[in-house]
């Protein structure tokens, strides 16, 4: 690790963050392809098509979460049965509307953020620029990814807030 120039005892804490980052982008990919698969409805078109895109993205996440953990000298987690155990996502049915899907991943929009956040916090407490980096990437297009899955659930009667004059 002398290469990084990085405490080895702080980039630890940031990949114990890291691993469940992991744990709950795979979570979370697997609960998009089953959505993707599942979806019925007017909106099927539309949300296939979304979803397949999400999981794609998920898919890019997780072998690039996986790969900077082993950039900074650790092992990934990578059982399954870890990442049910360890995960802030939990796993979903099958049988959901369309907006309820949308509202599920939403919340599990959430998580990923809070969870996104911690790993920034202790890469930052570690000077792990590169992980800082790479994740602030990820919350901005989960943001804009969330923003758009709301606005498409929004009705057209409701606004945007505007800011007082």
């Amino acid at each position: 690790m002398n290469y990084l120039n990085l405490d080895k005892n702080k980039v630890e804490v940031t990949v114990e963050e890291f691993n469940i980052l992991l744990a709950d982008y795979h979570l979370y990919y697997q609960k998009v392809r089953n959505f993707h698969w599942n979806i019925i409805g007017k909106n099927f078109f539309d949300l296939h098509i979304k979803f397949e895109e999400m999981y794609n993205d998920a898919r890019i996440k997780i072998d690039e979460i996986a790969e900077r953990i082993l950039t900074l000298r650790f092992q990934p987690t990578s059982n399954f049965s870890d990442y049910l155990e360890m995960a802030n996502i939990k796993e979903s049915g099958s049988d959901f509307k369309d907006t309820e899907m949308v509202e599920i991943l939403l919340e599990d929009h959430g998580k990923l953020l809070k969870q996104m956040r911690k790993v920034v916090e202790k890469a930052d407490d570690a000077n792990d620029e590169g992980t800082i980096d790479l994740i602030g990437a990820y919350i901005r297009e989960l943001e804009k990814t969330s923003w758009m899955l709301d606005a498409w659930k929004m009705k057209t009667t409701q606004h945007l807030e505007k800011i007082p004059e």
